[in-house]
């Protein structure tokens, strides 16, 4: 009997495994087949002609909330307002900072206090005034001022109340943006038949990058091993799996640190949950459920090229806390949406997509933490079938080599020359990935389980100040301190 307990064991890892790495190259295949698709459409110079040119380009509203920024802030916003597009504004929503962020708004971009009639479509904390500059050089520019409302979710309710144009970017003010993303972004949404309600982006990470003035100078990766193994993920993330899932329209998320939104559907959703730990994912489930439920068509594609990037957590830390979040947010998610389990109503959602997050993402880190735990056991009392373990091994780490190689390709294959990373950092991008399962892997597994544990007993859990490293001369006196990003939750498995 016991015996039998130990095959059984060991069939369901394997076939589980299996599954995984079936699921893996059919997403490898989606992403590869958009890709080429993409590369033989229109140029980016070609786009940004016709854009420029044309009297009905949809106009971009840049929502960012920033609560105590004050050492960055004047950069990053003088960023956000270099951006090439012919219609857009950046709206700051300051949420309450405690420090002199708004001071140094007030004071470099000559802003004053403007009647503004403000209207709350979505709800969030009280705005207090709006701000804007005198200067026409700054005329794109809308400052919030509101009461701190506990989560980056309320402060962006207060931005889409405030946005004027038809599409918003919800982002993170430290965030670097590409300068031709809102064309890609806007492009991405136009050559679309069927109406376009989100757009996801990669978004990768500027640790170990050279950034001057607020712009991307050089992309390169990061040699510290936390950011590093981070960066593995983000790639594997979003030119597989977001690309490949959106090639069948059936993509889960768009993420909290860079998403372009449908401003009408997000109003009609309610906006973001202010109470919810995974608010990016939750909205697109909201949005998405909406849409179903009218019958109306809908799509979610996504831009392969890199349009932002942003500061991941630095150290193990500050990748706790992340994760754990995360995690307990993946739970929330899945407890409240349970509805759409293979409910037709919600067509590919309800049918490919819930299940799947189900399967492989929330329940993969449960199985893992489980197998640790056992592969321990069998180890001391002698029951490790060593011949299935070496080939199972073998087998997950010959294809997650085999995955990164195919990642690197995607990545070289559709960055602009400008973007691309060296041979040198794809050299270290395959050395972490060799020790990614062995010494990565269970640590982010570790902190999954402690996020649903978290929420399982109702543990208090609030929102905490963002400690960042910075940028250039930012990163290297603030050198050593926590960074905790919003952004979106990488899958866990492989």
């Amino acid at each position: 009997m016991k015996d039998m307990l130990f095959d059984i064991y060991g069939y369901c890892v394997f076939f589980y495994s299996l599954l995984l790495i079936i699921n893996y190259t059919v997403l490898m295949f989606l992403s590869f087949n958009s890709q080429r698709k993409e590369k033989t459409f229109l140029s980016i110079a070609y786009i940004k002609k016709m854009l420029s040119n044309s009297p009905y380009t949809p106009g971009v509203s840049i929502i960012a909330p920033a609560y105590n920024e004050e050492s960055n802030i004047i950069d990053n916003v003088v960023s956000m307002l270099s951006v090439d597009y012919p219609k857009f504004e950046v709206v700051i929503v300051n949420d309450g900072s405690t420090d002199s962020t708004l001071e140094k708004l007030i004071e470099y971009f000559s802003l004053v206090e403007v009647p503004f009639a403000y209207r709350e479509y979505v709800k969030c904390a009280p705005v207090k005034r709006v701000f804007k500059s005198t200067k026409p050089i700054f005329e794109q520019l809308i400052v919030v001022d509101k009461v701190n409302g506990g989560t980056k979710a309320d402060a962006s309710n207060a931005g889409i109340n405030v946005a004027r144009y038809p599409y918003f970017i919800d982002t993170d003010v430290d965030c670097i943006i590409d300068k031709n993303a809102l064309y890609r972004l806007v492009w991405a949404v136009l050559k679309e038949k069927t109406p376009v309600i989100a757009v996801s982006s990669t978004m990768l990470m500027v640790n170990g990058c050279k950034v001057e003035n607020g712009r991307m100078v050089e992309s390169r990766v990061s040699k510290r091993p936390v950011p590093l193994f981070q960066q593995v993920e983000y790639l594997r993330s979003y030119l597989v799996g977001k690309m490949g899932w959106a090639a069948i329209n059936a993509v889960n998320n768009v993420s909290g640190g860079f998403g372009f939104f449908r401003r009408d559907v997000v109003v009609a959703v309610g906006g973001y949950d202010s109470s919810s730990f995974a608010e990016d994912m939750d909205l697109i489930m909201r949005m998405i459920s909406y849409m179903c439920e009218l019958n109306q068509p809908y799509r979610i594609p996504h831009v392969a090229e890199t349009t932002c990037w942003t500061e991941g957590p630095p150290n193990l830390w500050a990748l706790s806390k992340q994760r754990t979040r995360w995690a307990r947010g993946l739970m929330q998610c899945m407890v409240m949406h349970r509805k759409l389990l293979f409910n037709l109503r919600y067509k590919r959602l309800g049918l490919i997509t819930y299940p799947y997050m189900f399967m492989f993402e929330f329940i993969a880190p449960v199985i893992e933490f489980i197998g640790y735990i056992s592969l321990i056991w069998f180890v001391l009392i002698g029951a490790v079938n060593w011949t299935t373990f070496w080939v199972i091994l073998l087998m997950l780490y010959t294809f997650n080599e085999f995955m990164l190689l195919v990642i690197c390709f995607f990545s070289y294959y559709v960055e602009d020359p400008s973007n691309r990373n060296s041979k040198w950092d794809y050299l270290w991008l395959f050395v972490a990935s060799f020790f990614e399962p062995v010494l990565y892997h269970p640590i982010i597994v570790f902190f999954a389980v402690k996020g649903y544990f978290s929420f399982l007993t109702k543990r208090s859990f609030k929102w905490e100040d963002i400690k960042r490293e910075g940028f250039g001369k930012e990163r290297r006196k603030k050198k050593g301190e926590d960074a905790d990003e919003d952004n979106e939750p990488v899958p866990q498995t492989l």
